[in-house]
């Protein structure tokens, strides 16, 4: 007994230095202690790369650590919110993400090929701007509104086309609803983001495109594009002239939101203070004034009431991009 009583105390001691020791392992660092890489799955010029990089900014200094901006473009955005769902959930990869995080899981099942990532490995954070996509066409074109346009898109199936920043993306997703409610026909062209798409329309090798107005309002405004319709409800504040659909009759409606995400077995403690920082980059004066001056107001939501609203759109996507099934 003389020999076990001071073995026993001694594997008392070395369990409770071992629980030490494990406590001290978990218990949480002080993020951030480098920079954070933010990822935006589109190239440079297109509505979350407008609204990425005021952010980022302001994130560097509510933070304390460089924030930086890197575009990796490619498959409506799914590679870039692939890269990041499958990322290390340690906080230094973040995603600014647009509503084609919601469509992009479901048209991989429909068109026969590999999830390139799920909605469930992505956690969101905050909600920053949902704007309705905006019709818009050259300024030289013959379509002076919506009425001619849909004529002559009926009349000449398959004669126009149109760009996108991709298959299943923000872009192309509300023109093939356009297509399936009034019974036309145009060809699909996709590029690997807004900014290119927008460079095919200006350049002539697209006839029309459906973007957001953040990514387009300074072309209106130069006189080089003419929108001619819109997928919300009401009227817009940066282009008040223009209708929508469904004040036309034409009963469709699509939303190009643009929010921040992180992979979804991220930390609480990181999360939360993100979602500060967040919040704090929504109320920034330099932020509200670039993301106002492109034509998008903020409209922030919080990581609970964005989960939510992110849910239901999903579904409703999930029904869309059904509906409008198999695109090569």
């Amino acid at each position: 007994m003389r020999q076990i009583l001071p073995l026993s105390r001694a594997l008392i001691c070395l369990a409770t230095c071992l629980i030490s020791v494990s406590a001290v392992a978990q218990a949480p660092e002080s993020w951030p202690t480098k920079p954070i890489t933010m990822v935006v799955p589109f190239p440079p010029g297109g509505v979350a790369d407008i609204v990425g990089r005021p952010v980022a900014e302001a994130l560097t200094r509510a933070l304390g650590q460089p924030v930086v901006v890197e575009n990796k473009a490619g498959a409506g955005g799914g590679i870039g919110m692939a890269a990041v769902a499958k990322s290390k959930p340690d906080g230094y990869t973040i995603l600014m993400a647009l509503s084609s995080i919601s469509i992009i899981p479901e048209a991989d099942k429909v068109v026969g090929r590999e999830q390139s990532f799920q909605l469930n490995q992505l956690k969101p954070i905050a909600r920053f701007t949902a704007d309705p996509t905006v019709l818009v066409v050259r300024a030289d074109s013959p379509w002076r509104d919506y009425k001619s346009f849909v004529a002559a898109m009926r009349a000449n199936p398959g004669k126009y086309n149109f760009g996108s920043s991709g298959n299943y993306g923000t872009m192309h997703v509300p023109m093939e609803m356009l297509k399936s409610s009034e019974k036309f026909y145009m060809v699909h062209i996709p590029y690997t983001g807004a900014g290119p798409a927008i460079v095919g329309l200006l350049g002539g090798q697209v006839d029309a495109i459906a973007t957001g107005p953040s990514s387009i309002v300074q072309q209106i405004k130069a006189g080089k594009v003419r929108a001619l319709a819109h997928w919300g409800d009401g009227r817009l504040a940066s282009m008040p002239e223009v209708p929508s659909f469904k004040e036309m009759g034409v009963k469709i409606e699509f939303s190009q939101w643009a929010g921040l995400f992180v992979p979804s077995a991220t930390p609480e403690y990181i999360t939360n203070k993100l979602r500060e920082a967040a919040k704090q980059a929504a109320n920034d004066e330099r932020v509200r004034s670039v993301i106002n001056s492109a034509g998008s107001p903020i409209q922030y939501m919080d990581a609970p009431e964005f989960k939510v609203y992110w849910d239901k759109e999903s579904a409703q996507m999930g029904d869309v991009v059904r509906k409008i099934g198999k695109v090569e």
